[in-house]
């Protein structure tokens, strides 16, 4: 590949990260002059790119959307990014499977040798998701929040919902819909792959602030309990008799500081103080509680439970 095609094709690479470039910032990453960028950029109109000049004092060039397919061109690294992503969505949670491996199946026929090799060697395995949304479902919802439309649906086995859909939120492979429920007037959470839409959708609907900075963060804190904060209802303070590299890769979103090579001091939470006490004993080593009182009181209870249930045939 000569200079100029790879430079073309560079160019062509960025112009697809954002909608505008500022053409001296074209030239500086190219390592270019202003008049080559120019130059180049005609030679992608002339393969259908439609690339529109902006004006002003940081005036450069935009890519379009056009009604036309022009031909596709991938760099190397667009290439590996497509096998990854393509090979990906069974654990999308999103019924797409059979899609993805035409898609890529596809792509890989129009591409030289050299990236087909590179597409080919990207080879792995992903579990794949319970119950996966039907497309045609997400687009759906996802329509409704776009257009603030009171979304009408079945859940399940339960009564008809009327809701005004606020955001969808991808989590460990499932899919979930946030929105004030018009019947309870509380925000609820519900997983699409349970909502069978109904139609026509619903009115029009002013949307409401989300208690929470964010939907991703709203989601969390649910998932811990908690009303409003990402964080769970109930935190301990403990000092487990293991070095930190031994307990570092259980522990999922506490905090950890190592006091000496065989001790470290843990602050992690769970929905109970039963719970915390779980996280902990499940290491089977001696642990001494720093606070707070109660999950003192929680560990004292549960050792006299367990005093005072003997062994089974005893």
């Amino acid at each position: 590949m000569s200079g100029s095609t790879f430079r073309t094709l560079t160019l062509l690479s960025l112009l697809q990260t954002q909608r505008d470039w500022p053409g001296q910032l074209l030239a500086d990453r190219l390592e270019v002059t202003a008049r080559t960028v120019r130059r180049d950029v005609e030679r992608l109109r002339e393969l259908g790119y439609e690339i529109r000049a902006t004006k002003g004092p940081d005036g450069g060039y935009r890519l379009v959307p056009g009604s036309e397919l022009p031909p596709l061109r991938f760099d190397d690294d667009q290439a590996v990014a497509i096998a990854v992503a393509l090979q990906s969505a069974p654990s999308s949670g999103v019924e797409i499977e059979e899609g993805a491996e035409r898609a890529l199946a596809t792509v890989r026929q129009v591409m030289p040798a050299r990236l087909r090799h590179r597409i080919d060697g990207v080879r792995f395995t992903v579990p794949r998701v319970g119950s996966p949304v039907n497309p045609a479902v997400l687009e759906s919802v996802s329509a409704a929040v776009r257009e603030r439309r009171v979304l009408r649906f079945d859940y399940r086995e339960q009564a008809p919902r009327r809701t005004q859909p606020h955001a969808i939120v991808a989590r460990r492979g499932r899919w979930y819909l946030i929105g004030w429920d018009l019947d309870r007037t509380d925000w609820r959470i519900y997983r699409v792959d349970r909502m069978t839409p109904r139609v026509p959708p619903g009115p029009l609907f002013t949307p409401r602030p989300l208690p929470a900075p964010n939907p991703a963060s709203f989601l969390a804190a649910r998932f811990k309990g908690s009303e409003l904060d990402d964080q769970w209802p109930c935190i301990g303070e403990i000092i487990l008799e293991l070095p930190l590299r031994e307990i570092a890769p259980w522990i999922d979103d506490g905090k950890l500081h190592e006091l000496s090579e065989t001790s470290t001091h843990i602050t992690l939470g769970s929905w109970s103080w039963q719970g915390v006490l779980a996280l902990i004993a499940r290491f089977d080593a001696p642990f001494k509680i720093l606070g707070p009182e109660e999950l003192t009181v929680a560990a004292k209870s549960f050792a006299n439970r367990l005093s005072e249930s003997p062994p089974h045939g005893a």
